[in-house]
């Protein structure tokens, strides 16, 4: 299984001391967290894209080609892209770019968008918020084919392309290209059609609840006649490490709340009580907050649910200190993720042995009907 972290470099100010960080303070402390997701054998870093003061990142590839040079094995990804209110062509260019500097390690994580704020913004109809990702989706595909392009869409929300050439080309021959789904049926269904690796941003509520959404991804992929056990999908969640349980729990607790209390001002939510966020953070629930241990169990809970290749934890959640997230990726990555590793490659052999002694009794004659 691969394991990483992803953030949206949030800058919001501490409620309880009004101190924020300033966004060029924001971007160091970023880039020295994605050298140390490297340096402790991390396998993924995201950059997710906001377009609002609480937030430091509008332009990921930007963020993640300075990432570039400043690692070596770690993948590097949107998370996510927002593909509706952009030009396909740029962020084809842009990912493509960092594909050369990074070596060989970009990634397009696409979806649609969780904040409107960068609609109005790029002169975008909300009204048509489904069919601009469907549109601009289907170009930044037809992209990834082919050096020179003839595309042309509905005619209504980008100029069509006649045979032209599309630079640079990236250094992996298929660039990958995820779709990022918060829970609806309909983006799950599309991801598994197009055979594109899928997503899932799992942020409350029971993880068992999205078992039925990645059953209709697989189920749709091998309708469209892709083979569903090669299309990888990830859980994205809210995660956090420390060296107990406790101090986890405390730490996490300030920075998740005022983060999510603010953003529900916006949505009509109430504010996130301590009782909530604990039972949030138990066995069942969607926050990956504690120990070691107890971050490793619930990764391999969720493996046992979804069997899924990658998870994704968005550690620098609110206003978290820099020292407590550089902290729990070295945790991350020195003591949970080796445990993690080690259990799935563990069940995937006894999967594996499994299987000629399936075939094998399936092959006997049945006494029954002798």
């Amino acid at each position: 299984m691969e394991l990483g972290i992803y953030t949206f470099a949030e800058v919001a100010p501490d409620p309880a001391t009004g101190h924020a960080v300033s966004p060029a303070q924001r971007m160091r402390n970023l880039l020295e967290e994605v050298e140390l997701a490297d340096s402790v054998g991390l396998d993924v870093f995201g950059v997710g894209e906001h377009h609002r003061a609480d937030f430091a990142v509008s332009a990921p590839a930007a963020v993640l080609g300075a990432a570039a040079a400043r690692t070596r094995d770690i993948r590097l990804t949107s998370a996510v892209t927002v593909l509706s209110s952009d030009d396909p062509v740029r962020v084809w260019q842009d990912f493509a770019t960092v594909d050369l500097l990074s070596g060989g390690r970009a990634e397009i994580m696409a979806g649609r968008g969780s904040f409107i704020e960068s609609f109005p913004l790029f002169g975008q109809d909300l009204d048509d918020y489904d069919e601009l990702f469907a549109e601009k989706l289907d170009l930044l595909l037809a992209l990834r084919e082919s050096e020179r392009v003839t595309w042309s869409g509905s005619g209504r929300h980008r100029p069509a392309i006649d045979d032209l050439g599309v630079y640079p080309r990236p250094l992996q021959d298929r660039l990958p290209i995820w779709i990022a789904v918060g829970g609806n049926p309909g983006s799950a269904v599309r991801a598994g059609t197009l055979g594109l690796p899928m997503a899932v941003a799992i942020i409350g509520g029971r993880p068992e609840r999205f078992v039925p959404l990645v059953e209709l991804y697989r189920d749709s992929a091998r309708r469209a006649g892709h083979d569903s056990a090669r299309l990888p999908v990830s859980i994205n969640s809210h995660a956090y490490v420390a060296a107990t349980s406790q101090r986890a729990a405390d730490e996490f607790f300030g920075p998740y709340a005022a983060m999510m209390t603010r953003i529900g001002r916006e949505r009509g939510w109430p504010p996130m009580s301590r009782d909530q966020y604990d039972a949030l953070r138990g066995p069942r629930g969607a926050l990956v907050v504690g120990s070691p241990q107890e971050v490793a169990e619930k990764i391999l809970f969720q493996h046992e649910l979804f069997g899924h290749e990658r998870f994704l934890g968005q550690i620098s959640v609110g206003p978290m200190a820099h020292a407590d997230v550089m902290r729990a990726i070295e945790l991350f990555g020195t003591q949970v993720a080796p445990v993690v590793r080690e259990e799935v490659a563990r069940r995937a052999a006894g999967a594996r042995a499994l299987q000629p002694a399936a075939a094998a009794e399936r092959r006997q004659p049945d006494a029954s009907r002798a």
